[in-house]
C-alpha cells in the first residue's frame, strides 16, 4: 500500500507506528485550497514512483480538525515527513517537483538503488544481459547520476564491452574522477591488453591471407561472441550478409540474429545492429 486516509481510527497506526518501519508523508488538504489539488497528484505520482519506500498519508483538514491542531497545521497545503513517530522535515504550500524530490531523496533510497541493487545479483549469477539493462535503466533513471555511471561502467567491464565502459567514463567531469574512476579505466586498459583467445587469433591470421573466405570469417565471429566481443562478431557477420544474404542456407543470418538475442532486447548495441540488418535485408 502506497497512499492511504487518514482519520481518528486510523491515525495512530499510519502516522505513529508505521513511521517506524518506513518514512510517512503527511499531506494535509482541503477541498477549496487550490494549490493542494496541485500538489495531491503529484504526491501520489512519487509514491508510486518510489513503490512503498515510503507512505503517503493524507489527511482531509476541514473532515480531521483534531489531527490538523494537534499537529500544528496552520496553512494548506502543509506536508511532514514523519519518521519513527516524529515530523522530522517539510514544507508549507504548493512546491514545485523538484523540491519536493529534494526533500524526499533526503529521507529515502533513490528509486534506482532497488535496480542496482538486483543488477549486481543478476551480473554474479551471470545474467549479464538482464543486468545490463537494469543497469542502464538505473543510469537513464538517475540522470546519468555519477555513482550509477561508475557501476553501469563497471559491468560494461565486466561483460567486456570496453568501448562503451570507455565512452561512459570519458563522459565523466575531470573534477569528479577518483579513484574508482581510475580503477576502471585500468581494468579497460589490462582486458584490452590481454588480447584475444589463441582460436580467435588463429582465425584472424586464416581470414588475413584470404579476407573473402567466409567460412573463417563466420567461424571468428561464433568465436569472438563467445569471448563477449559482440561487437566485432557482429561487424564480421555483416561483411558476409552484404555479399550473401543467405550464406550457406541462412547460417550467417542465424547466428547473427542469435548474437543480437544474447545482447539483450532494447540493449543500445543490439538496437544498433537491428537496424543495419534491417539497411541490408530491406
Amino acid at each position: 500500500m502506497h497512499v492511504v486516509d487518514i482519520d481518528q481510527n486510523n491515525a495512530q497506526q499510519y502516522l505513529i507506528d508505521e513511521s517506524f518501519k518506513r518514512p510517512v508523508v503527511v499531506d494535509f488538504w482541503a477541498e477549496w485550497c487550490a494549490p493542494c489539488k496541485q500538489l495531491m497528484p503529484l504526491l501520489e505520482k512519487l509514491a508510486d514512483e518510489y513503490a512503498g519506500a515510503f507512505l503517503l498519508a493524507k489527511v482531509n483538514a476541514d473532515d480531521q480538525e483534531g489531527i490538523s491542531q494537534q499537529l500544528g497545521v496552520r496553512s494548506l497545503p502543509t506536508v511532514m515527513v514523519f519518521k519513527d513517530g516524529q515530523p522530522i522535515d517539510g514544507f508549507a504550500g504548493a512546491q514545485p517537483e523538484t523540491a519536493v524530490r529534494e526533500m524526499l531523496q533526503k529521507h529515502l533510497p533513490s528509486p534506482w538503488d532497488a535496480k542496482i541493487t538486483e543488477a549486481t545479483a543478476l551480473l554474479d549469477e551471470g545474467d549479464t544481459a538482464g543486468a545490463l539493462a537494469l543497469f542502464r535503466g538505473a543510469w537513464e533513471e538517475s540522470n546519468k547520476a555519477l555513482d550509477v555511471t561508475l557501476a553501469y561502467a563497471g559491468a560494461l567491464v565486466e561483460a567486456n564491452r570496453l568501448d562503451e565502459a570507455e565512452g561512459l567514463l570519458n563522459e565523466i567531469r575531470m573534477v569528479d574522477r577518483d579513484a574508482l574512476h581510475e580503477q576502471l579505466m585500468a581494468q579497460i586498459e589490462l582486458k584490452r591488453e590481454a588480447g584475444k583467445s589463441p582460436e580467435i587469433e588463429a582465425l584472424e591470421a586464416e581470414l588475413a591471407n584470404d579476407e573473402s573466405d567466409h567460412a573463417a570469417r563466420v567461424k571468428l565471429a561464433v568465436q569472438l561472441t563467445m569471448s563477449a566481443h559482440h561487437r566485432d562478431a557482429l561487424e564480421h557477420l555483416l561483411v558476409v550478409l552484404r555479399v550473401d544474404r543467405d550464406w550457406n542456407n541462412g547460417e550467417a543470418k542465424r547466428l547473427y540474429l542469435d548474437t543480437i538475442a544474447s545482447i539483450g532486447k532494447g540493449d543500445p548495441l543490439a538496437a544498433e545492429y537491428q537496424r543495419k540488418l534491417f539497411s541490408i535485408l530491406y
